[in-house]
Order: C-alpha cells, then structure tokens, then sequence
C-alpha cells in the first residue's frame, strides 16, 4: 500500500512529497526544505520509516534543499537529475530511469525548460506525477535563468506530461494560491499558458513578457542547491538542542522521555499543567513539579527561571504540549513536552508523590 503526504513550507510555498512503501517501510522525499528537516524527520519517525532517498526535481532558487541535512539525519541517498550539474548527489539520474521504494518505484523524466536540469517524476502505475516547477496549476515555472527555455518547456510538458493518462494527478512544487493538486485532463484543457489550442509560439510570447523579479533567495539557494544543500557542520534547520536528549514531534513540539527525566530531576523545572483535583489523583504528580493549571500559565510564566530547562507535565501529553508552545512565545528557550505524561510515568513505576503509591 502507498502511504503519501503533501507537506507544505509557507516562507517558500513549497510543496514536499512524502511517498512510502507502507509494507517495506520504505520512503521517498521529493523536494524538501532545509528549515524543514525536522518536521520530515518526525513524520518520518511516527510512521516508522526508512528514508530510502531525497530526490530534488531541481536546483531551486527560492529555497535550499534539505537533501544534505537528512543524509546527515538518516543515511539517504541524495538524487538529483543527469543535468542539473549539482555536486555531492550519489545519483544523477537520466530520463527513463527508476527510483525504487519498497516494491514501488517512481519514474524520471527529463523536462527542460524551467531550468536545464528539470525532471518530473512519475509513480509506476502513473496514477500521479510530480512536476516540480516545470508545469504548475495553471501555470508553469519562469525560464529567464538557470539555463531556461521557453520553447523547451513547451515541449517536456507536451511530450512528457500531457501524453501521461487524462486522470493523472499532478503535483507541482509550488502554489501561491492555496491550490494543491491538478490533473493532466484539466492542465491540457485549461492551462492559459499551454493548453488548449496555444501553440509553441504562443507560449514564447507569453512567458517572453512575464517580466517577474528574481526570486529573493537566488544569491545564496542555488549555490547551496548545487551542493545538494551540503553545510560544513549541519549547522541551521535540523539542530538538536543539546540540554536533553529530545525527539522533535510532527505536531511541531519537542518531547523528553520520562526516564531521563526521573534521573535529572534536579536540573530541571517540573511545570504541571494539569487543574488543582487532578494534581493528588489517582495518578499523583512528580515529586518537585509546580502546579500551575494551562490557564494560569501564561499569568505566571514570567515566576519561572529562564535559565534553567523546563519540562510541562500533564496527564497524557496534550495539555503540556500546549503550554512547551505558550512557554516558547513568552521567550523560553530550553522548554520539552513529557512524552506520554503521567499515564506514561506512571505505567513505567516512576516515582510519584499523592495517588495511591504517595
């Protein structure tokens, strides 16, 4: 069975594309952003999978890509196309060429135009197809840089995009309109750059007298992007604090594990989250914690002591994931969620004062 996700970065308007082979627990990433490593890194995590690869459809200049920072995270390859001339890929690969994950594959096709180096990738059964830049939802990528060409285009999206099944899904790299997906029937019918009866002529005036800006992050996104996003130490997206050993969750919050939590008890603050009748329940509270219910919190964050890391309790991790994100506007840096909470503390015989073990 396919498992696949549409993610989405809102400083770009990139779209990144999770594919997984749920049987294999094997996974694709097509496109991700280096400020989003650690988001990909937790679905990936939650899911159980292996990050078999990236592959960039690309060299993109509005973002860099995530591709080094996750080879860092998990040992995946990194696949770029034949002629994109990037460095430090492990694969460059050519037209007609397949991508495996699991017993699924996707298939590379090279689409010049955008840039030199373009491909879309189309999945076995060629249910879907992700285009990158080159055709969009309603639109196409801009060809003024990066070895770009009108006529081009028009010829990768007529020869290999159009001539994919009517019902094809396809998915773009981009959107700036809160569209998420298209098909081939509808861009071949109503694409106003390329479908219906525009000719190739056509196209090269339109797209000729665009007159857009470069994109703000050309300068420093396609030197990195012709290293595959390669940085010297890591350092930026994907950094781990180093005050705990945390998992940085999907949901967008970082978690501590209730044991190493029980052996640092000391360094740390305990905020409990949870109203006053549950404090000395049935399930207790940690011995140390300060009661201070979701509500009062933000009245009261400014009692606790910014230097040192806190760690939010409640009694399953949903109150507490709550109050890591309010104690993180208020300025606090060092702020984890207990995984799992109380139920988890206590499933684990950790120690509790009040409740029936106190």
């Amino acid at each position: 069975m396919l498992l696949f996700r549409q993610l989405f970065d809102p400083v770009s308007s990139t779209y990144t594309y999770l594919l997984a082979d749920s049987a294999a627990r094997e996974a694709l990433l097509v496109d991700p952003v280096f400020e989003q490593a650690q988001r990909d890194s937790a679905l990936l995590r939650e899911f159980g999978l292996r990050l078999r690869a990236t592959v960039d459809t690309h060299v993109h200049a509005d973002h860099i890509t995530a591709a080094w920072r996750l080879k860092q995270l998990h040992g995946s390859e990194i696949i770029v196309g034949a002629h994109t001339g990037a460095a430090r890929a492990d694969r460059l690969a050519a037209h007609g060429e397949t991508i495996p994950f699991g017993s699924r594959a996707l298939e590379v096709r090279e689409t010049p135009g955008h840039t030199a180096g373009c491909i879309t990738l189309v999945l076995d059964d060629r249910s879907c197809a992700f285009t990158g830049d080159c055709l969009l939802v309603r639109g196409c990528g801009r060809t003024d840089f990066q070895g770009g060409d009108a006529r081009a285009l028009y010829r990768s999206i007529h020869s290999q995009i159009f001539t994919l099944p009517d019902a094809c899904l396809l998915y773009p790299g981009h959107d700036y309109r809160g569209n998420t997906v298209t098909s081939v029937a509808e861009e071949r019918a109503f694409n106003p750059r390329l479908g219906g009866a525009l000719s190739e002529g056509d196209f090269v005036g339109y797209m000729a007298n665009l007159g857009l800006p470069h994109p703000k992050q050309i300068e420093v996104a396609v030197p990195a992007n012709r290293q595959c996003g390669y940085t010297p130490q890591g350092e930026g997206a994907g950094a781990m604090p180093d005050w705990a050993p945390l998992s940085f969750t999907f949901a967008g919050f970082w978690e501590v594990a209730p044991e190493w939590v029980a052996e640092h008890l000391p360094q740390l603050q305990l905020v409990d989250v949870r109203e006053r009748a549950e404090f000395d329940d049935a399930l207790g509270h940690i011995g140390g914690a300060r009661l201070l219910p979701l509500g009062e919190l933000a009245a009261h964050a400014g009692e606790l002591d910014r230097e040192r890391p806190i760690v939010t309790v409640c009694r399953a991790g949903g109150r507490s994931a709550q109050a890591t994100a309010l104690l993180q506007r208020a300025g606090f840096g060092k702020v984890a969620n207990l995984a799992g909470g109380m139920l988890r503390w206590h499933a684990q015989g950790l120690p509790v004062e009040g409740g029936p073990r106190g």
